[in-house]
């Protein structure tokens, strides 16, 4: 079923996926053959769609390509507004008893 969203991006991470994909020099295709070991079937054309906003990425997609480019799912997201701080900054954690 194809994944329709009215808008002009239809996600947030392509810029990051394709910067991770370079940095470890996979092609399109070995990113594609990675994912594929681990059971995550996305073409070659998928992940360029990807990287060009026009396709959407799943949860599972997510976790896969994080896996697969040695990365924390996090890094693929820009800082929330207003957020200079880390997950882990000790004023959050004073917030979680």
């Amino acid at each position: 079923m194809p994944r329709i969203i009215d808008g002009e991006k239809n996600n947030i991470v392509g810029q990051q996926v394709r910067y991770f994909r370079k940095k470890r020099k996979y092609s399109q295709k070995e990113l594609s053959i990675r994912l594929e070991t681990l059971a995550i079937y996305v073409c070659r054309g998928s992940i360029s769609r990807i990287e060009d906003g026009s396709r959407t990425v799943t949860d599972i997609e997510l976790f896969g390509l994080a896996s697969v480019l040695g990365t924390s799912i996090e890094s693929f997201f820009p800082p929330l507004a207003g957020d200079s701080k880390s997950p882990d900054s000790s004023s959050e954690k004073q917030d979680n008893p």
